[in-house]
């Protein structure tokens, strides 16, 4: 297991060549632009409706283009959760490098409701997945092969209160995604870490972990979970 407090730009270019067989991570989406502050709600607190800072800085999933395919093993896999405001980037980037580029639904059985009832609820998350042919995949049964995926958003006692980060994503779905696309002993690669969740996942599932974290407190955050899962071991 390695992780590094350190922007992930940076700690690609010192990567190996072919040396993870999963990359798997959420960045920014780059949508709290579009925020509208906190969400009043009759005789409740506001809902929080911002994100933190760190979702104003531009991402370009072009820039990731040869990073990624230089680290990445032949039979490797790339899963990145992604939104509405950048999928079309993702694909633009990805899709002439991979044999093949897809996307991924998780659908959350509990989002946060609208009490107005003024449109849709916020109940699905992308996920873009690239591979080549004679990549690594690890169905057992044609339902596993559905691309979606329901669960719960994080939740208490999963979820951390102190550092609270808005996007943490439940180990359950990245278990899931693991599972299907590594096998035991394989190198997962998250470079958008934030709390550490693909770790565990990674972790619990006898995987690899390589992460790092440009936020010094979500490193922290991420950091010890792992250790505590190491050492209950």
């Amino acid at each position: 297991m390695i992780t590094k407090n350190i922007d992930c730009v940076e700690y690609l270019r010192q990567m190996p060549n072919n040396s993870v067989d999963l990359i798997l991570t959420d960045p920014p989406y780059n949508i709290a632009q579009y925020s509208t502050g906190n969400i009043p709600l009759p005789g409740r607190s506001a809902v929080n409706n911002d994100l933190g800072e760190w979702d104003l800085k531009k991402i370009n999933p072009a820039a990731f283009v040869n990073d990624f395919k230089r680290i990445l093993k032949p039979g490797g896999n790339i899963f990145v959760f992604t939104s509405y405001n950048l999928i079309g980037k993702w694909h633009e980037a990805f899709d002439p490098e991979y044999d093949t580029f897809q996307f991924f639904i998780w659908h959350k059985t509990n989002p946060m409701p609208k009490i107005y009832k003024n449109g849709f609820l916020n109940s699905c998350e992308m996920i873009v997945c690239m591979w080549n042919k004679g990549h690594k995949w690890n169905f057992t049964n044609q339902k596993e092969m559905h691309n979606h995926f329901e669960s719960p958003i994080c939740m208490w006692p999963e979820r951390l209160r102190n550092p609270k980060h808005p996007s943490q994503k439940p180990v359950k779905l990245l278990k899931h995604l693991i599972e299907v696309a590594s096998n035991e002993g394989d190198v997962v690669f998250d470079p958008f870490m934030g709390v550490g969740s693909t770790g565990v996942a990674a972790l619990e599932l006898n995987r690899d972990f390589i992460g790092c974290e440009i936020d010094k407190q979500f490193y922290d955050a991420a950091v010890a979970r792992i250790e505590l899962l190491q050492g209950g071991r």
